[in-house]
C-alpha cells in the first residue's frame, strides 16, 4: 500500500499554516509545531486594529513594494497573489472589501474569525498541532528536536517546512532563535534588522511633551539614500516620544535604516503642503496679514496649524519664521534628522534572514535536502499595506508544494 508522507511544519503563523494546508491537500500527514501556547499570535495582534490582508493595486506596482527582492517574490505571487488570496479567504466563508486606500480587509475587519475558520478546516482535514514545542535543532541522525513541558521530544519526518518568523515581537514567538540553529548547519543567515519601524529624533522637550502621539497628515517625505537614490512618499505619520512612526515612515524604513547604517544619520525632508508648489506657498506666506498673528495667517492661508506649526518652530528661529522666502522653503522641505532605527523587537517586521540564494526554486535549502523555508524568516521585506501578509501566504504555499513534491519522491510503496 502507499504510505502517506509525514511532514513537519515548524511555526504556526500564516506561512506555516499555509504550508500545512498545501501538504494536507496533497495527501501528506502533517504535524505542526509551535513554541507558543497557541498558533497565529502575531497574526492576531497584527489584525487587532483591522486586518489588512492584501492590497488591490495592479500587480506591476504591487511587486515594486518588495524592493531588491521582487525578482524572487514575483514567482511566488504569480502562483498565489492578491486575487488568489482574496478567493482563498472567501472560500473560508469570509467576505473582503477594498478600502479607500486600496487596502483589502475582511468584512469583519478582525483576524480572529479568519483564523478560527482556518484552524477548524485544517483540524478537520487532519492537521495535528503541537503547542509549546520549541524547535532546538536536529539530532545526529537527522531527527527534529523539540523542547516541551514534558522534556525533549524527537521527531523524524520525510520533509520539514521552517516558518519561524523574523526577529520582531519576540513575546509572540517571532524571536529569531532559529538563526544559530541554521548557522550551526552552515546555512548563512543575513542579520535580522528592524523593518516597518520607528526612528529616533532629538525632539525638544516642548514638542515631545506637547505633541507626542499626534498624527501629521497630508504630508510628503523625501530622502536621498547612501547610493544617491531619491525616495518620496506621501501619507501620514505620528510624532512619538522618541521620534517618528506610522505608515509613511514605515514605507520608507528600508532606505532610512540603510542610510543611517552607512552614514550615521539621515535627513528626511517633509513637505507640509504637498498639494501646492513653492511659488504658491511663497505667495500665500507673503500675502499681507494685517493684524493677524503669524499662526493665524499660516492656518488661514495654508491650513498649517498644531503639530505642523510646531515643527516649523523647531526648525526655524523667530527671525526666520518672519522671512517669507525662508519660511516657504521650509514648509516645502522641512528637515528632520533621524539618528537611529528603533530596536528590532519593537518593529512590525524584520529584514534579513535566509538568503534566497541558499534555496532552490521550491524554497528548499540546498545544504539541507528536505528542509524548506517560508515566511518572514526569508531575506525580504515590504511595507505595511497587505504586502507582508501576501508574501507570507505565498511563500508558505510554495514551500508546502515543494515539500510535498519532495515527500512524494522520498516515500516508498510498501
Amino acid at each position: 500500500m502507499v504510505i502517506a508522507a509525514r511532514a513537519a511544519v515548524i511555526g504556526g503563523g500564516p506561512a506555516g499554516l499555509m504550508a500545512a494546508e498545501t501538504l494536507i491537500a496533497g495527501g501528506a500527514a502533517v504535524d505542526l509545531y509551535d513554541a507558543m501556547p497557541s498558533v497565529g499570535r502575531k497574526f492576531l495582534l497584527a489584525g487587532k486594529g483591522g486586518l489588512n490582508i492584501t492590497h488591490a493595486e495592479p500587480a506591476e506596482k504591487f511587486l515594486l513594494r518588495y524592493g531588491g527582492r521582487r525578482a524572487q517574490i514575483a514567482p511566488l505571487l504569480a502562483i498565489f497573489g492578491a486575487d488568489a488570496l482574496r478567493a482563498w479567504v472567501y472560500d473560508l466563508g469570509i467576505d473582503t472589501f477594498v478600502g479607500t486606500s486600496q487596502r483589502v480587509f475582511p468584512k469583519e475587519m478582525k483576524a480572529a474569525p479568519l483564523l478560527r475558520a482556518w484552524l477548524h478546516r485544517l483540524r478537520a482535514a487532519g492537521l495535528h498541532i503541537h503547542a509549546r514545542h520549541r524547535w532546538s535543532g536536529w539530532t545526529e541522525d537527522g531527527a527534529l528536536r523539540f523542547a516541551t513541558p514534558a522534556g525533549e521530544q524527537r521527531v523524524h519526518a520525510d520533509c520539514t517546512v521552517l516558518a519561524l518568523g523574523g526577529g520582531s515581537w519576540a513575546r509572540l514567538g517571532s524571536d529569531g532563535a532559529w538563526v544559530p540553529l541554521l548557522q550551526a548547519r552552515d546555512v548563512p543567515v543575513i542579520p535580522l534588522l528592524p523593518s516597518n519601524c520607528g526612528f529616533e529624533i532629538a525632539w525638544s522637550t516642548h514638542l515631545r511633551e506637547r505633541f507626542a502621539g499626534q498624527p501629521i497628515k497630508a504630508v510628503a517625505a523625501t530622502l536621498t539614500d547612501a547610493q544617491g537614490i531619491t525616495h518620496r512618499r506621501q501619507g501620514e505619520f505620528v510624532i512619538a516620544d522618541y521620534g517618528v512612526e506610522g505608515s509613511l515612515i514605515y514605507a520608507l524604513s528600508a532606505p532610512l535604516r540603510d542610510t543611517i547604517t552607512a552614514q550615521g544619520s539621515v535627513t528626511l525632508q517633509l513637505d507640509l503642503a504637498p498639494d501646492k508648489d513653492l511659488a504658491r506657498v511663497t505667495a500665500e506666506v507673503a500675502h499681507p496679514r494685517g493684524s493677524r498673528s503669524l499662526s493665524s495667517h499660516l492656518q488661514g492661508r495654508l491650513g498649517i496649524k498644531g503639530v505642523k506649526a510646531a515643527l516649523l518652530r523647531e526648525a526655524l528661529t523667530a527671525e526666520e519664521m518672519h522671512n517669507p522666502q525662508r519660511l516657504a522653503a521650509t514648509i516645502k522641505a522641512l528637515p528632520l534628522q533621524l539618528t537611529a532605527a528603533r530596536p528590532l523587537d519593537e518593529a512590525i517586521s524584520s529584514a534579513g534572514g535566509v538568503p534566497f540564494e541558499t534555496l532552490d526554486e521550491q524554497l528548499m535549502l540546498k545544504l539541507l535536502p528536505g528542509v524548506f523555508c517560508a515566511g518572514e524568516m526569508l531575506d525580504w521585506e515590504a511595507p505595511t499595506g497587505g504586502y507582508l501578509l501576501t508574501a507570507c501566504f505565498a511563500s508558505g504555499r510554495a514551500a508546502g508544494a515543494g515539500a510535498l513534491d519532495w515527500c512524494n519522491k522520498s516515500t516508498r510503496v510498501r
